[in-house]
């Protein structure tokens, strides 16, 4: 946002004289062609890794809710989700795995996809991204459970630091019977695995 200007929103060429900057820093040679539209090129491509800020992930849900005709629980797997380290500003990548148990409502199931791709498209950890989508979920359908598991790759341990490229992280979030019942949690894992 502009100093001058609270409400103007953000200012593309302050973004792009920061990467200019720090081109300075990195390359020895940073007026070269190759990197000439850089600034230019990563302000939006950072604008669109972090579009999930300004969104909401209650309207997402809320647009696409309908009565339950069951009680059994619903599996979305292997959703692709693309999320930026917070630490380091280095991607993640990898899947989730989202499944609930209606109580009175059913979302249409693109939005459970999307829900994670709101949370993942901001600067993260996938512990919290993890808990932001379960939590979200919970919130507006109110089901009798939730489980959200995220397996993911971060270059910020494969390309620097301890460089180890077949790492692979694993976080998940249970919420209701997913947390309370041993039976609905294994068949949730059973199905993810399956």
């Amino acid at each position: 946002m502009s100093a001058s200007n609270p409400t103007a929103g953000p200012d593309p060429s302050q973004f792009q004289q920061a990467v200019a900057r720090m081109l300075s820093e990195l390359d020895p040679d940073p007026a070269r062609e190759g990197l000439r539209d850089t600034p230019r090129r990563v302000e939006k491509a950072f604008r669109f890794y972090t579009e999930g800020y300004g969104r909401d992930p209650r309207k997402i849900i809320g647009d696409a809710l309908y009565e339950a005709e069951t009680d059994e629980m619903v599996v979305v797997k292997d959703i692709e989700v693309y999320s930026l380290c917070e630490h380091h500003l280095a991607p993640f990548f990898g899947r989730a795995h989202v499944a609930y148990i209606p109580s009175d409502k059913i979302v249409g199931l693109s939005k459970l996809a999307r829900v994670v791709d709101i949370f993942a498209r901001r600067l993260q950890v996938q512990e919290r991204l993890t808990m932001q989508v379960a939590n979200a979920i919970d919130e507006v359908l109110k089901p009798r459970g939730v489980a959200v598991v995220i397996e993911a790759s971060h270059l910020c341990m494969m390309m620097r630091g301890v460089e180890k490229q077949n790492s692979s992280t694993i976080t998940s979030c249970l919420l209701g019977l997913f947390r309370k019942d041993e039976r609905t949690r294994t068949e949730f894992l059973k199905l993810i695995r399956g």
